[in-house]
């Protein structure tokens, strides 16, 4: 009876997961809300349409430990200055969660960029 919960993602599956986060819709939607069962809900629906197979409580879950990590690492190179440690996917989650209120003119970042592969993730220390 084991759901899956605890299967690791992939680095491909991230990438659309951080894709769908970025669609300027989602983002909204995701705003200010506490109930968000039903965005993550049509975030997994997106997903499938790719081919992955991940329900709407691994969706939140693997949203809420990219921007916690995102958080941690933040402050900790605040304290540090230099940072020691890496995360995969930084520059992506970084781009949407800097993302000013004022629109995508203002956002420094391309979002087509963020399924496109061009980075090696590979180097990157976990």
């Amino acid at each position: 009876h084991d759901t899956g919960a605890g299967k690791h993602w992939s680095d491909n599956e991230v990438r659309a997961l951080i894709n769908i986060w970025s669609d300027e819709k989602i983002q909204q939607m995701l705003e200010g809300a506490t109930r968000n069962k039903e965005i993550f809900e049509e975030i997994a629906r997106r997903l499938m349409k790719r081919g992955i197979d991940r329900d709407w409580k691994q969706c939140r879950t693997k949203y809420k430990n990219l921007k916690y990590e995102y958080r941690a690492l933040q402050k900790e190179n605040e304290h540090l200055g230099n940072p020691r440690r890496k995360m995969r996917f930084y520059d992506e989650v970084d781009c949407i969660l800097r993302r000013q209120p004022l629109g995508p003119s203002s956002w420094g970042c391309e979002s087509s960029s963020l399924l496109s592969g061009t980075k090696n993730f590979s180097d990157e220390i976990q």
